[in-house]
C-alpha cells in the first residue's frame, strides 16, 4: 500500500507538472508562461549536466583533494551542531526570519499589496481596537469594498478570524508586516524539529540543510514575507504534525506528556482551522484517522485522543463565537454572507459567473502543479523533479512523511473541488505542499550521498547541484524579486505622508476611482449581491449599465428587482470587448457603440486619472476620513462633517506611480465642484 501511494503520487506530479493539460483543454484556463519556462529549463538543465559531467571527469587531483577537505570540514561542523541541536535549529530559524523581514520591507514595502491582505489588516485593526466589527455606514456606497461585508448593520472582513487575530498583535505595535516573518521563523524551527524526529540528532547536517532548503526556498520566502495567510497556516500545520509525532512516538514518553502533546496537536489544528479552514481539514482528517487507528490497539492513547479533541475544540469554538457575532451563524463565514452558497466546494456556478466543473477542477490542479514547478525554488530545472525522482525510486518514507503525503493528497482533492484560481506570489493555494516536497528532496539527496552510491554519481550530482544553486540565486530569484518590487505600485504609496505633504489632514477626502469601480459600488449600494454584481458588470456595456443603475436609483428599487431589470442588458454579452475608450479595461464596451454626454464625461474623468480607494484606509497618521467620490452626491457626507475641510484626490494619470493630486473643494460649491 505504501509503495502504491508513493508511485501514484509520482505519476500525479509528473503528469500535471509536465503535461500542459490546461492548455490542451479549449476555452478554459491557460498558463501563458508554460513554454517560456521549458525554454529556460532546457538551458538550465544543459548547464547543470555540463557542470556535473565536468566535475565527475575532473574528480581526480585537486578536485578530489577539495572534496576530501570539504567532507572533513563538514564532519567538524556536524560534530559542533550535534552538541547544540536546539541552538542550531534556533539559528537557522532566526536567519530565515531575518531574511523574511528584509524581503517584507525591501520587496513588499511592509504593506499589504493584495486586496485579500488589505482587508485582513483592516480587520486586525478592528480587533486591536477591541471590536469584532464596526457599524455599517448609513451611506455604504462611500465606504464599501471588495471582501468586506457591509450587508446589514455590521461591517467586517469576509475572511476567517484567525489570521486577522494574529495580525492584530502587530497592529498594536503598528507593525503588521512583522507577523508573517515571525510565523515563518517558527515554521522553520518546527520543520527542523520534524527533521530530527525523522533522522535523529545524529544527522545534524541533514537537519540544518533541510531546514535551510525549506526556509529559503523562494516560494516559502515570499509567502512568509507577505501579509497572506498561507504561510501562517503552514506554521500551524507543522506544529500539529510535530505534536502528533510526539504523541505517537514509540519511545518511552510518560502518559502526561503524551496528553500534553495531544492537546498541543489539537490546538494547532484548531488554530489552522481559524486561519484557513479548508487547509486545516485536509491535514486534520488524516491525523485524526491515524490517531484513532493507533488508539484501537493502544489503550495508552485514549487519553491523548480526548486531549486532542479538547485542544481542537477551543479555537474552533472561538471561531464559531466570532461567526455568531458577525454572520449570525456559528458555521457561516463572511464570504458565504457576501457570495452565497456558490462560494463553497462543489461543481456549480462560481460566484463570479463561471461554472466550476470537474474539467475546470483538473485545469486548476494542472495550473497549480505546473506553476509550482517554477515558483517552488526558482531553480534552473523543474522544481518538482527531485521530489518526483525520490517517489519514483520508492525511497522508504517514515510514518510522518506518509502522513504528510496523504494529507497533501486530500488537500489536492479539496482544491480540485474549489472554483477559484488562487495565484499570488505563485500558486498560493498549494503552499501547504512545501513541507512534504522538501522532505522528498532531502530523501533523494541522502540517497545519492549514501556511501553505496558510486562516487562518480555523487560527484556529478554535487556539481550539478552547485551549478543549480548559483543559477537560482544569481538569476532566478533576482528576476522574481525585481518582478515583485515593481508590481502593485499604487498599493505601496504612503498615503498618510502624501496627505500631510499636501496639507490634507483631519479632512474629508473623496477618492476618485475609475468609472467601473463606481458602477460596482453603486450596484452594491442598491442591494445587488456580490456575485450578481460581478456577472452584470462583466456582461453589460458600461454606458448601458450606467443608465440602468441611474434608472433604478431614481425609482428607489433594490436587490432582486434591480437584478431583474438589468439582466436583459446582458443580451449582447458575447459581443462585448474591453473598453477601447477608457484606460480601465475592466469596463465592457459594445463595439461600434456611441456614448452620450454622461458616459463620455465619465470616460474623460478616467483619462484624467484615478486612484484606488482601499489602500487609503491604511492611513493611520493624517486623521482624514476617506470616502469614495460620487460627484454631486458627495454632499451627503459633506453635510455630515461640517468641521472638516474637503478634498478630492486622484492620480494625474492612470499609472500607479503617477503623482497624487489633492484638490481642495469649497463647501459652498461642493455638489458641482467635486468634479475637477
Amino acid at each position: 500500500m505504501g509503495r502504491l501511494l508513493v508511485r501514484s503520487t509520482a505519476v500525479f506530479l509528473l503528469a500535471l507538472g509536465v503535461l500542459p493539460i490546461a492548455l490542451w483543454i479549449p476555452g478554459g484556463l491557460a498558463d501563458p508562461g508554460y513554454s517560456r519556462r521549458w525554454d529556460e529549463w532546457a538551458i538550465g538543465i544543459a548547464i547543470c549536466i555540463g557542470v556535473g559531467t565536468v566535475a565527475a571527469i575532473s574528480w581526480r587531483g585537486r578536485l578530489s583533494e577539495l572534496g576530501a577537505r570539504l567532507a572533513h570540514r563538514g564532519q567538524s561542523i556536524g560534530a559542533v551542531l550535534r552538541r547544540f541541536p536546539v541552538r542550531a535549529d534556533i539559528s537557522v530559524a532566526a536567519f530565515c526570519g531575518m531574511t523574511y523581514l528584509v524581503v517584507a520591507r525591501v520587496v513588499f514595502a511592509g504593506k499589504p499589496l493584495l486586496i485579500d491582505e488589505l482587508v485582513q489588516v483592516l480587520q486586525a485593526r478592528m480587533y486591536a481596537a477591541g471590536h469584532l466589527f464596526v457599524p455599517t455606514d448609513s451611506a455604504p456606497e462611500f465606504f464599501s469594498m471588495l471582501h468586506m461585508v457591509d450587508l446589514g448593520e455590521r461591517f467586517y472582513s469576509q475572511f476567517p478570524a484567525g489570521w486577522p487575530a494574529m495580525l492584530a498583535l502587530g497592529s498594536l505595535l503598528n507593525a503588521e508586516w512583522v507577523v508573517g516573518p515571525l510565523c515563518g521563523a517558527i515554521a522553520v524551527f518546527v520543520f527542523a524539529r520534524i527533521l530530527r524526529a525523522v533522522y535523529g540528532d545524529e544527522s545534524p547536517l541533514t537537519v540544518l540543510g533541510g531546514a535551510a532548503v525549506f526556509g529559503l526556498g523562494s516560494f516559502a520566502v515570499f509567502q512568509f514575507s507577505s501579509h497572506m495567510s498561507h504561510g501562517p497556516v503552514v506554521m500551524w500545520i507543522l506544529l500539529g504534525s510535530l505534536s502528533l509525532t510526539r504523541v505517537l512516538s514509540e519511545k518511552g514518553i510518560v502518559a502526561q506528556h503524551r496528553v500534553a502533546w495531544a492537546l498541543a496537536a489539537g490546538l494547532a489544528a484548531g488554530c489552522a482551522f481559524a486561519v484557513r479552514p479548508l487547509d486545516a481539514v485536509a491535514f486534520a482528517v488524516p491525523a485524526a484517522f491515524w490517531l484513532l487507528w493507533r488508539a484501537r490497539s493502544d489503550r495508552g492513547l485514549r487519553a491523548p485522543v480526548a486531549g486532542a479533541a479538547i485542544g481542537l475544540a477551543i479555537p474552533v469554538a472561538l471561531v464559531m463565537w466570532v461567526n455568531v457575532r458577525t454572520t449570525g451563524s456559528p458555521t457561516s463565514f463572511g464570504y458565504e454572507v457576501l457570495w452565497g452558497s456558490s462560494h463553497g466546494l462543489g461543481f456549480h456556478a462560481a460566484p463570479w459567473g463561471d461554472a466550476h466543473t470537474p474539467q475546470r477542477g483538473l485545469e486548476l490542479l494542472s495550473l497549480y502543479v505546473t506553476r509550482l514547478n517554477g515558483y517552488l525554488f526558482e531553480a534552473p530545472f523543474p522544481s518538482l523533479l527531485p521530489a518526483i525522482v525520490a517517489l519514483a525510486i520508492a525511497v522508504p518514507l517514515t510514518a510522518i512523511e506518509r502522513y504528510l503525503l496523504v494529507a497533501t493528497g486530500v488537500h489536492s482533492l479539496l482544491y480540485f473541488a474549489y472554483w477559484h484560481d488562487g495565484f499570488y506570489l505563485g500558486p498560493r493555494f498549494v503552499t501547504p505542499w512545501i513541507p512534504i516536497l522538501v522532505l522528498l528532496c532531502i530523501r533523494l539527496a541522502r540517497h545519492i550521498a549514501n556511501r553505496e552510491t558510486r562516487r562518480v554519481v555523487r560527484t556529478a550530482s554535487a556539481g550539478a547541484l552547485g551549478a543549480a544553486v548559483i543559477l537560482t540565486y544569481a538569476i532566478g530569484v533576482p528576476v522574481r524579486i525585481s518582478q515583485y518590487r515593481s508590481g502593485l505600485t499604487s498599493m505601496r504609496t504612503d498615503y498618510g505622508a502624501e496627505a500631510a505633504a499636501a496639507g490634507a489632514t483631519n479632512a474629508l477626502v473623496f477618492v476618485r476611482e475609475s468609472w467601473g469601480a463606481q458602477l460596482i459600488a453603486r450596484l452594491w449600494a442598491l442591494g445587488v449581491s456580490r456575485s450578481a454584481t460581478a456577472a452584470l458588470y462583466r456582461n453589460i456595456d458600461a454606458c448601458s449599465l450606467e443608465h440602468g443603475i441611474a434608472d433604478a436609483e431614481r425609482r428607489g428599487e433594490r436587490g432582486g428587482v434591480v437584478e431583474t431589470r438589468l439582466r436583459p442588458l446582458m443580451r449582447d454579452s458575447t459581443s462585448l470587448r474591453a473598453s477601447t475608450v477608457s484606460p480601465d479595461t475592466t469596463e465592457r464596451m459594445l463595439p461600434g457603440s456611441v456614448y452620450d454626454s454622461i458616459c463620455s464625461a465619465r470616460v474623460s474623468e478616467d483619462r484624467d486619472g484615478y486612484a484606488l480607494f482601499p489602500p487609503f484606509l491604511l492611513d493611520r497618521t493624517s486623521g482624514n476620513v476617506y470616502a469614495r467620490d460620487f460627484h454631486e452626491r458627495d454632499s451627503k457626507l459633506i453635510n455630515r462633517f461640517p468641521e472638516r475641510r474637503v478634498f478630492v484626490v486622484r492620480r494625474d494619470g492612470v499609472d500607479g506611480t503617477a503623482p497624487l493630486r489633492w484638490i481642495p473643494i469649497e463647501r459652498s460649491r461642493a455638489p458641482s465642484a467635486s468634479r475637477p
